[in-house]
């Protein structure tokens, strides 16, 4: 026998050499009964090898269902093998069903010692008839296509040992000429079934069947396994931090745990269901790039917001749903810096003192407050309108995202409005005479005003008194000169000092509240 030759090819040049002695013997029938068994075992693993390459396919084709990003392409060559391994076994299966169909009894291997059959089928003296060359084809024909699936790329990636299963295929399947025992070349066919009794040619047809469905089996074990080792890479997940809240303070104690988790494309979702805050989100508010389903939602009102629903993805070929449940927090954006004055946390009685009051870190709706005359107008913020008292404590409180309660509390002084000054025609004099014609005053309104005071507050004057030197005070309602303060003002003369005293004011909108005594205003007539 030739050097270098596989186990198996071994093992059938030693069963051609016991051939040739049993022949050569006159072969006794216990070892063509011996032959039929061992072709009747081989068969009977064959059936069983069947079976679970078609499991394989079904799981497989299962697989390429629920997740063909990632199976589809895998599914799609195991179709290729199945399909170039099926020809060949069916090919096979004629062969033998032919050869035998004329036995009575297909059991009785001690028939079946005539080499009649294949002589007559395959050769005609030292050619092959039409069917030899067939057999011959049909074998190069399946190693040919079989070594050309095993050297795609794509296939080449995801099965471990390609270059072994390549090489057995190509032993196994190999159609060139056999050395004899004597040294000499003989051509494949001739080697394998010329003059060999029946059952040893039906029981070498098996093995061909076994080898081919063995190899299948093989290929689409590797394969799928290559793609699963693939799918497992570490290369595909990445690092996730998951945390129980969304902020921590100072002196607490981080407890976030590093994670991995998948972000390679295969991994798609078939339905992606989930709520904002109970409100069912629609496709344009997310997508799925490399296994994530990426959100684009505004981040809403300040606030917890809570994210739910599920993710389904298709195992077994049934839907397995994935609950989820997270969300974020969202707090209102700062735009300017707080910068306060120690000894000047002041609010005044009579207005509507306006206050921010906000705890960093926590939503304006986790916060509250309350004090005497506070009240929430929305959000962070508040009114003040103090009563009686000096003092004033507003407290804050709020909710940090661990559940942990703070409060502040923060003291306002209560200060009064301050004293309004009193104007003619919209002057005030600045402290000296304000100088105006007869004519002009006759005409002028009396009003009061708050100089420099942080409020625009609306005074109403109710009355006044005037009082011209050497003549009674004159009380007038209103804001203008009456009659009798007009007859007053002609008397006067020119350089003379008139004064308006006494001026009763009130503001708009607030007439309970008191104003301190208004300053009065000094004229100089002109003329």
């Amino acid at each position: 026998m030739a050097g270098g030759q596989s186990p198996r090819q071994k093992m059938i040049n030693l069963m051609y050499l016991v051939f040739i002695a049993m022949l050569a013997l006159n072969m006794s029938k216990e070892v063509l009964s011996a032959f039929g068994l061992l072709n009747n075992k081989i068969e009977k693993a064959n059936t069983e090898t069947t079976a679970r390459n078609a499991a394989f396919m079904e799981g497989l084709n299962t697989k390429a269902s629920d997740e063909p990003a990632q199976y589809a392409a895998v599914y799609a060559k195991a179709q290729e093998i199945e399909t170039v391994s099926n020809e060949l076994d069916s090919y096979l299966t004629t062969l033998k069903s032919n050869a035998i169909k004329d036995i009575e009894d297909p059991t009785d291997y001690e028939v079946m010692d005539k080499p009649d059959h294949y002589n007559n089928l395959f050769f005609t003296g030292e050619n092959y008839k039409p069917e030899g060359q067939e057999f011959i084809d049909k074998m190069n024909e399946y190693r040919t296509e079989m070594m050309a699936i095993l050297s795609d790329t794509a296939v080449a990636k995801k099965v471990a040992g390609v270059e072994d299963l390549k090489k057995s295929i190509d032993n196994n399947f190999s159609t060139s000429p056999e050395t004899n025992r004597d040294g000499k070349e003989v051509e494949w066919l001739n080697y394998h079934y010329e003059g060999f009794p029946l059952i040893a040619s039906l029981t070498k047809l098996t093995q061909l069947q076994a080898d081919v469905k063995t190899a299948k089996s093989e290929v689409l074990s590797k394969m799928l396994s290559g793609q699963q080792a693939a799918a497992l890479s570490f290369s595909n997940y990445s690092t996730i931090m998951d945390v129980e809240k969304s902020a921590y303070y100072s002196g607490e104690t981080f407890n976030g745990a590093i994670l991995l988790g998948r972000t390679d494309a295969s991994t798609v979702p078939q339905e992606v269901n989930l709520t904002l805050d109970g409100r069912e989100l629609t496709e344009d508010q997310y997508s799925v790039q490399g296994g994530r389903v990426v959100l684009n939602v505004g981040a809403g009102s300040p606030g917890d917001h809570k994210i739910e629903g599920t993710l389904v993805y298709g195992e077994g070929g049934e839907k397995v749903e994935v609950p989820v449940r997270t969300g974020f927090a969202t707090i209102s954006k700062p735009n300017s810096a707080v910068i306060a004055a120690d000894k000047m946390n002041v609010v005044y009685r009579g207005v509507v003192n306006p206050m921010t009051i906000s705890i960093p870190g926590i939503p304006d709706n986790k916060v509250s407050a309350s004090g005497a005359g506070l009240s929430k107008a929305s959000g962070s913020k508040y009114n003040m309108t103090p009563g009686t008292g000096r003092e004033v404590t507003i407290t804050a409180s709020g909710t940090l995202p661990d559940g942990q309660k703070i409060s502040t509390n923060s003291v306002f002084r209560i200060k009064d409005i301050p004293r309004p000054t009193g104007a003619i025609r919209g002057e005030t004099g600045d402290g000296g005479p304000v100088r105006m014609q007869r004519q002009g005053l006759e005409i002028a309104s009396v009003s009061a005003k708050l100089e420099d005071f942080d409020f625009d507050l609306n005074l109403q004057v109710t009355g006044f008194s005037f009082k011209v030197s050497g003549q009674p005070t004159i009380v007038v309602s209103g804001t203008k000169l009456n009659g009798a303060a007009q007859a007053a003002l002609r008397r006067a003369k020119r350089g003379d000092v008139v004064q308006i005293i006494d001026i009763n004011a009130k503001i708009a909108g607030n007439s309970g509240y008191k104003l301190k005594k208004i300053s009065p205003v000094i004229i100089e007539l002109t003329n």
